[in-house]
């Protein structure tokens, strides 16, 4: 005689507003962790006897360790299940970021930072990943909306955070602020998400996992919009960095109003995207993309400056956060079960734009021709995404 269990399965969606909530407030912890420690350079450079320029190294440490964590733990999500891995890797998170407050020099904080970003890249692919699976299709534009326009946030609110605790906190207070808050914010999760599955097969060893990564980097529509997001965050980061790099406003009050003029746009867009979503992806993409572009061009072609040019970067904003998480669904809808593996080389593209974009900027002799490039390769970007759609013309 068997016995069946009488536990019901786990239901198939999530519940979408504690959902949307955790993931949101995870999503400015991580991505913020890359900017947080800007404000803090002459802070962190006093305390040690050195110069904030030769700290800049922290900054990258950081980045470097976060792009290699997506490549390492989106396909590791696809093997053990998205919770499993978030579950996991935000207490070592937390746990890093608070050591990091610790450091007795530069050395030992350069080694902490790459930790930390190797640590908080457990949560990028396979929240994204999760979001696709189990928040409901009529809602899951919004939510990867929201997720995206939060990665993109952070770079606002955490430094202007950090800038506003530090004479407070202290540098290293805020470090120790920053491990409990993604403590609780692994906690949170931990409560929110739904249990899981593993996508692909359980058989093989560990290198199994990444098996999917040669065949996605062979399909050509992957690889526009992967481009595509390269290009995008490069351009993202590259306008902001321009903006200080060639003294475009005359007062740090400006160039915060600069900065901070794209919060709106990353509030608004996703309680927009039930209407977007009413757009296939791939074409919403394009679309955004290009007027992306047009909006660049026109800035360089007009010389905006003050509230023109805040009004204009408003609305670049509003391509930007509409963008990415059109080419992230795409991308998502196109990997079927390697999805985690595909996100996880979208969240790779985003941390190597993200990366280049200061250099980028730094190789223009002015703002405005800063601003034609850009455009020009937002543009090229949008002509590739639409052309390169999917099988048979149809985008997927």
């Amino acid at each position: 005689m068997t016995t069946t269990s009488l536990r019901p399965a786990p239901p198939a969606t999530a519940p979408f507003g504690s959902t949307l909530l955790s993931f949101v407030l995870t999503a400015v912890l991580v991505s913020g962790q890359l900017y947080i420690v800007i404000p803090l350079l002459p802070d962190m450079a006093a305390t040690w006897g050195t110069v904030p320029g030769e700290l800049t190294w922290l900054v990258t440490a950081f980045g470097a360790g976060y792009g290699v964590g997506f490549l390492i733990f989106g396909p590791l999500s696809d093997r053990f299940g998205r919770r499993r891995l978030v579950l996991a890797g935000l207490p070592l998170a937390a746990l890093a970021t608070a050591l990091v407050a610790a450091a007795p020099s530069p050395e030992a904080a350069l080694v902490l930072r790459a930790v930390q970003g190797l640590a908080v890249a457990t949560f990028p692919p396979a929240g994204l990943a999760y979001l696709a699976e189990r928040i409901e299709s009529r809602r899951r534009a919004v939510a990867i909306s929201a997720v995206t326009g939060a990665f993109l946030a952070s770079a606002v609110l955490l430094q202007v955070l950090a800038q506003l605790l530090v004479d407070t906190a202290g540098w290293r207070g805020l470090f120790l602020i920053s491990g409990a808050a993604l403590a609780l914010s692994g906690l949170g999760l931990r409560a929110t998400m739904l249990p899981g599955t593993p996508q692909t097969p359980t058989g093989g060893g560990l290198l199994a996992a990444y098996r999917p990564l040669p065949e996605l980097l062979r399909d050509r529509p992957l690889l526009a919009r992967y481009a595509a997001s390269v290009v995008v965050l490069t351009g993202f980061v590259a306008v902001y960095t321009g903006l200080q790099l060639y003294g475009v406003t005359p007062s740090s009050g400006e160039l915060l109003a600069l900065r901070a003029a794209g919060l709106p746009a990353m509030i608004a867009v996703p309680l927009l995207m039930p209407w977007f979503g009413r757009v296939a992806p791939v074409t919403r993409a394009a679309v955004m993309l290009a007027g992306g572009a047009l909006v660049l061009a026109a800035a360089a072609l007009t010389g905006a400056a003050g509230p023109g040019l805040v009004l204009l970067l408003a609305v670049y904003a509003v391509a930007i956060t509409a963008g990415l998480p059109s080419l992230n669904e795409s991308i998502s809808a196109r990997a079927g079960r390697s999805r985690g593996t595909a996100l996880a080389l979208f969240s790779f593209s985003l941390a190597v734009g993200g990366s280049a974009g200061p250099q980028v900027a730094a190789l223009f002799s002015g703002f405005t021709p800063l601003l034609y490039a850009l455009a020009a390769a937002m543009g090229l970007s949008a002509l590739a995404v639409a052309l390169v759609s999917g099988r048979g013309g149809v985008p997927v």
